[in-house]
């Protein structure tokens, strides 16, 4: 199995704010449907609870949602009363999708991160994890950016685990 966490990210690490994204970038829409087309995608109930009702559940996917609520149910989702539950459910390829919260919790058992960086100072109240223990091994553009049709620049960079460094002998 291989879980990977997908995100896009303004200055700061901002990936939210009050309950939303707080900028359109519809070329990273475009990015996150081909990435996570075909697997389950597992979210928090919050970041289900954001989706637009018409795109409730992401089609093309399995989607599972994590909550506390244990008579929490919605058309087209799973519920998972924790992450480990959630990934159990999986028994394949998934993608945490967000929130802050699960990406917290799933960042250390993360084979892959796909981050979308908005080149963008904006006030937020939902963080991602840090990148200090990750390498970027791909951008696109290999160097600069791209520029949204909504005049926003974004670059999209997969990061894999750096290698634990073993202690000198």
């Amino acid at each position: 199995m291989t879980l990977g966490l997908v995100w896009a990210q303004a200055h700061g690490g901002v990936i939210g704010g009050g309950g939303a994204i707080p900028w359109h970038v519809p070329e990273d829409m475009a990015h996150f449907r081909e990435v996570t087309a075909g697997s389950a995608v597992i979210m928090g109930r919050r970041t289900w609870d954001s989706l637009p009702e018409r795109f409730r559940p992401l089609l093309g996917r399995r989607n599972i949602v994590v909550t506390r609520r244990h008579d929490w149910h919605a058309d087209g989702a799973e519920s998972a009363g924790s992450l480990p539950a959630a990934l159990a459910l999986v028994g394949g390829d998934g993608w945490v999708i967000g929130g802050g919260q699960l990406y917290a919790q799933a960042v250390d058992s993360a084979d892959i991160l796909e981050v979308t960086h908005v080149d963008l100072d904006t006030d937020g109240d939902t963080h991602a994890p840090p990148l200090d223990r990750w390498r970027g091994v791909r951008a696109h553009p290999e160097h600069g950016w791209h520029t949204s049709r909504t005049g926003i620049r974004y670059r999209f960079v997969t990061y894999e685990r750096e290698a634990e460094r073993c202690p000198p002998r």
